[in-house]
């Protein structure tokens, strides 16, 4: 069985029969209406179901820049042009300024 049922709203139900009441002929039966109603219904569910797919791929190529610019700024910080690397230069810096601090609090 499948986990989520194809149900259809009842607005989209409403808005197919008026549509198909909308473009009803003269000597056209209630069951050539009803019918008419259905394949707007069905038109109607495969553009939502269309729009939800483009939506997701629009989405997901979204998200891959979003991921890609942020990687490109994490590297421009980490590693500048010049080769030099700020992460491996971190550690001595605080250790540094610890001592430094040590230092002074001693003098004072």
């Amino acid at each position: 069985m499948a986990k989520y049922k194809n149900e259809v709203s009842k607005e989209v139900i409403a808005e197919a029969e008026k549509m198909a009441k909308a473009t009803q002929r003269p000597g056209q039966t209630k069951e050539q209406t009803k019918l008419i109603a259905q394949g707007i219904q069905k038109g109607i569910e495969q553009y939502k179901k269309n729009y939800k797919v483009k939506s997701r791929e629009l989405d997901k190529k979204l998200k891959n820049i979003k991921k890609a610019t942020l990687d490109e700024k994490v590297e421009e910080f980490i590693e500048p042009a010049n080769g030099f690397k700020l992460i491996e230069f971190l550690p001595w810096a605080l250790l540094l300024l610890s001592w430094l601090y040590f230092y002074l609090s001693l003098k004072s």
